[in-house]
C-alpha cells in the first residue's frame, strides 16, 4: 500500500508494513495524524479514533528541548503488530494504524499517532486507549531527553528496561 505524496515533508519516507489493511510504522520523518486516519478510514466505521503524542516542554519541573528516539524497526513494528492483534481479539476493529517517529523531536512535535476505525466509537475508544498504554510498556523504542540545562538522560520503556535486567 503506498501512501499519497502530496506533503512530502510530514510523510514517512518508509513504506508501511501492511497486515491486511492495518498499518505499523516506524519511522524518522515528520508524523500526519489526519494522513494516518484517512489510511484507517472506512465507509463501515462509526467511529475513527486518534492519538497523537507530542514532545512536551517540560518533564519534573525540568525544561525539555527535545527527545532524541532510537529503534531497530523491524523488532518494534513486530510488538506493534502483536499489540493490534491483541486489540483485535478484544474488540470489533475494522483497520488500525500505528506509526512511531525515531530520530530528533523537538518541542511541540509528534512522536507517535494512532488511528483506530470501528463500526462502534465504544470499540474504537477502548482499543486506542489499550493500545497507547502497551505501545509505552512494550515496544523497544528508547528515548533521550535533552534538557535545557544541558543534561541528556536515555529512558526506555518498562519491557525494554526488563529485557536489559
Amino acid at each position: 500500500m503506498a501512501l499519497p505524496s502530496n506533503d512530502a515533508k510530514s510523510l514517512p519516507t518508509q513504506q508501511p508494513t501492511a497486515i491486511g489493511d492495518d498499518l505499523y510504522v516506524v519511522t524518522d520523518t515528520r508524523l500526519s495524524l489526519e494522513q494516518l486516519a484517512d489510511q484507517v478510514r472506512d465507509d463501515g466505521a462509526g467511529a475513527v479514533v486518534t492519538f497523537s503524542g507530542t514532545t512536551r516542554n517540560h518533564f519534573q519541573g525540568r525544561r525539555v528541548l527535545r527527545l532524541d528516539y532510537e529503534a531497530y524497526a523491524p523488532m518494534a513494528e513486530a510488538e506493534m503488530r502483536k499489540i493490534g492483534d491483541e486489540a483485535r481479539s478484544r474488540w470489533a476493529l475494522i483497520r488500525i494504524g500505528v506509526w512511531h517517529r525515531t530520530g530528533t523531536v523537538p518541542v511541540g512535535e509528534t512522536s507517535i499517532v494512532i488511528a483506530v476505525s470501528s463500526a462502534h466509537r465504544h470499540d474504537a475508544l477502548q482499543a486506542a486507549s489499550y493500545m497507547i498504554d502497551e505501545l509505552k510498556a512494550r515496544v523497544p523504542i528508547w528515548k533521550k531527553e535533552v534538557l535545557a540545562d544541558g543534561e541528556a538522560e536515555w529512558r526506555a520503556n518498562a519491557e525494554a528496561k526488563r529485557s536489559a535486567a
